[in-house]
């Protein structure tokens, strides 16, 4: 029996569920975008091209074709409803309903969440909903902090104290967001993330992963979706212990159970983004969907079925042995437009070498008259997977490195040198 599908979402992220969903000769794709992908494209029976929050056009398309489940990438969807209304018409959603999507959505209700139930890992913080009051309190308080805005910001809108701005930075920085802002104790150490299949009940973990926000080599740079991540054949990271993997699970499923407890059930994936600190894993943030470039490095890795692992998601069932990664390295490597992420290059044309055994994965890019050209955002991924994590690094580098045209990469991610100060990083602070 052919099963329907539908992935909704047009960046690299998508282009790595589809991929993994092509897999299964059973499945039928469809696959609705905002701007034409062409990994995605290539795999999907029928693609609506229309805004990914437009959830009553995407709902009529999907009941329209039949679809029986579809899967949700970018988080702006979810915020506007759209498990609510496919779930509404009979369709099955690996995605979380508008409440439970405010884990990501609502930065606010997430921390006091944690705060009311006791979950461990949520640092000292304070939610503002007044611009006086936020300055005040920024101006007044003796250490550095973090100024994260209430809602989505796409990975981008995080101020840090002592990182990116100074006080008087911080300051204007909450009157820009009108003091609608959390305010959080600034947390030191290590950034790892763990992803999860998450039925409502049960909660599979994903290999740890490691992004890398700063547009350039070394760390340096303003912020960005993501530059790269790269993964361990053990599926941990060196200066994550199996103590500190074990917290940040538990805690992850505390939250899970919470969510049932206060009748907003949690199905889809779930991300959480933490600091490895002196004190243990930290909840920086959840996310209501597959990390981007995070999602390309674990479902490169998965062995087992993702259709069984939809289905096992809608239907509660999700187990342990339904989900099996392989145990490699990865590394990818994102190419964005020369000048992202403040003035990148547009509709610059790509040519591609010889990329060998690399992944290739779509992002922010259009197809013209057989061109690939730039758009504003990251324009493609590669991924390297090998048995250790030299090797995967030096898949994606070559690969990444054929590409011609004004992009750039950060040549660092995945490279022993990367990884080593890290590993020091932890055993300073610790």
């Amino acid at each position: 029996m052919t099963l329907k599908i539908l992935v909704v979402g047009g960046g690299g992220r998508e282009h790595a569920i589809a991929s993994v969903l092509s897999r299964n000769s059973e499945v039928e794709l469809y696959s609705v975008m905002a701007k034409k992908n062409p990994g995605v494209w290539s795999v999907s029976k029928r693609v609506l091209v229309e805004n990914e929050t437009n959830v009553k056009r995407i709902a009529d398309f999907a009941s329209d074709i039949g679809v029986q489940c579809a899967i949700i990438g970018p988080e702006a969807p979810l915020q506007a409803g759209i498990a609510d209304e496919l779930e509404s018409r009979g369709i099955a959603c690996v995605g979380p309903t508008r409440e439970a999507a405010r884990l990501e959505t609502d930065k606010g209700f997430c921390r006091m969440m944690m705060d009311r139930h006791g979950i461990a890992g949520c640092p000292k913080y304070r939610v503002f909903h007044d611009q006086e009051d936020a300055v005040l309190f920024i101006s007044q308080y003796p250490g550095e902090l973090a100024i994260k805005p209430v809602g989505l910001t796409g990975g981008k809108g995080v101020r840090i104290m002592g990182e990116h701005v100074d006080r008087n930075g911080a300051i204007d920085y909450a009157k820009q967001l009108a003091g609608q802002v959390v305010v959080e104790e600034r947390l030191i150490g290590e950034e790892f993330t763990l992803q999860a299949f998450v039925d409502g009940t049960h909660l599979i973990p994903m290999p740890l992963v490691q992004d890398h926000k700063r547009a350039f080599e070394g760390d340096q740079g303003p912020n960005t979706g993501g530059m790269g991540s790269y993964s361990m054949p053990d599926h941990s990271l060196p200066f994550v212990s199996h103590n500190d993997r074990e917290k940040a699970l538990r805690i992850m499923k505390d939250v899970v159970a919470v969510m049932a407890k206060i009748g907003q059930p949690y199905r889809g994936i779930l991300y959480g983004q933490f600091m490895n600190t002196q004190n243990g894993p930290m909840v920086i943030e959840f996310n209501a969907r597959f990390g981007d470039p995070e999602a390309m490095n674990v479902l490169s890795l998965l062995e087992s079925d993702m259709t069984e692992i939809i289905i096992r998601i809608t239907e509660g069932t999700l187990s342990q042995g339904s989900v099996k990664f392989s145990k490699e390295a990865t590394v990818c490597k994102y190419l964005v437009p020369e000048g992202y992420p403040d003035t990148p290059r547009t509709g610059r044309p790509l040519t591609f070498g010889d990329y060998g055994k690399a992944l290739l994965f779509y992002a922010n890019v259009e197809l013209n008259n057989g061109e690939l050209l730039t758009q504003s955002s990251r324009a493609i991924a590669f991924v390297g997977r090998a048995d250790t994590l030299a090797e995967a690094e030096k898949i994606a580098e070559s690969a990444a490195s054929s590409v011609g045209g004004d992009v750039s990469h950060r040549r660092d991610i995945g490279t022993e040198a990367l990884l080593q100060k890290r590993i020091e990083h932890m055993k300073e602070i610790r």
